[in-house]
């Protein structure tokens, strides 16, 4: 069905038909329909950092930023949802437009810049909705705040979402906030992912359960880079790690007519990218801790290459975008044929 849809949304401006998909994902699941788009897997039970999964095949944050479709999302057949990024205060985030195909690289050029309703309005789509799966929460910083007091906006977001949040994702990773990337400096990063864990036990204590958190990283990181984060990971106590956000390489896209767009580029040519640093990240790590793979999977194999280079789950964004849900059963049915597990 979605080859059928599919010339149609891309008709549209990416951003608009962004927001069309989610609206019809809303539609189809209050409908009944969701299983005549796509097909939802069979289970495929993993249990990664003390949570059951029913398959290792999640939606990567960005879809949904503040959690209002989470009940049409989750009937396509998702092991598990992320939403986010979402900041302490609403933002309308970069001027439009910000969203750019690639259709020759099946890829995405955006620079959104963290768009959102803000915490509250999550907390509150979050509450109102049916879905009882695995939910992270993947939360950032907002613009206007500067880095020394980033760390303040992380402690708002993660103490709002803790409660509903099955796990937490600490994104310090996105192209598109000014310095964002810069938190992921090795002393910087220290001292900030010591003062969210401290958190994340005071909140387990108080809530009487320990929610596991989560660091995504970028994909433009030196080697060097890549060991000092691996050491403060190890040493922090961190849950688990995300390989790897959006890139600003323009290598893979050079000549396309959107190429010098600014903002982080996702789908097929970030694959190797990504897959590369998922790769460095488990030798450094020596499954010490998970890592979530997501990065270019637009069918069965990338997804279970990604699985192959150690990631014990794995998410998806762009590669909807091409090819539709039926991505979804697509990527659990070439893992599970290939055998590989967490």
């Amino acid at each position: 069905m979605y080859e059928l849809i599919r010339p149609l949304l891309f008709a549209l401006d990416a951003e608009t038909a962004h927001g069309l998909t989610l609206y019809a994902s809303d539609v189809a699941q209050r409908s009944g329909l969701s299983g005549f788009i796509a097909k939802p897997p069979a289970d495929l039970p993993v249990r990664v950092f003390g949570i059951d999964f029913p398959n290792p095949v999640g939606l990567a944050a960005g879809l949904d930023k503040n959690g209002a479709h989470l009940d049409g999302l989750a009937a396509l057949g998702f092991g598990f949802v992320e939403i986010g990024t979402v900041t302490p205060r609403p933002q309308a985030g970069n001027p439009k437009p910000r969203m750019f195909r690639l259709r020759h690289h099946e890829a995405v050029i955006n620079r959104l810049g963290f768009n959102n309703d803000g915490i509250d309005a999550l907390v509150r789509n979050v509450e109102k909705a049916t879905f009882r799966g695995v939910l992270g929460i993947n939360i950032g910083k907002n613009k206007d705040t500067p880095n020394e007091r980033a760390i303040d906006d992380y402690l708002i977001c993660l103490e709002r979402a803790y409660p509903l949040a099955s796990y937490v994702t600490v994104n310090i990773s996105s192209p598109n906030t000014q310095g964002l990337r810069d938190l992921q400096e090795e002393e910087t990063l220290r001292r900030f992912i010591g003062t969210l864990r401290e958190a994340q036990e005071r909140l387990g204590a108080q809530h009487g359960k320990r929610k596991p958190m989560l660091l995504k990283i970028a994909p433009d990181l030196t080697e060097t880079e890549l060991d000092a984060i691996a050491e403060v990971l190890l040493a922090s106590g961190i849950d688990g790690v995300i390989c790897t956000n959006t890139t600003i390489d323009r290598a893979d896209v050079a000549g396309d007519p959107a190429a010098n767009e600014t903002g982080g580029l996702s789908g097929r040519p970030l694959f190797a990218k990504s897959t590369g640093v998922l790769r460095g990240m488990r030798a450094r790590l020596e499954n010490r801790l998970p890592i979530v793979g997501v990065g270019g999977i637009l069918d069965g194999d990338t997804a279970a290459e990604k699985m192959a280079a150690g990631a014990s789950l794995v998410q998806v964004y762009t590669g909807l975008v091409y090819r539709g849900p039926a991505l979804i059963a697509e990527a659990v049915s070439e893992i599970r044929r290939r055998g590989i597990t967490a």
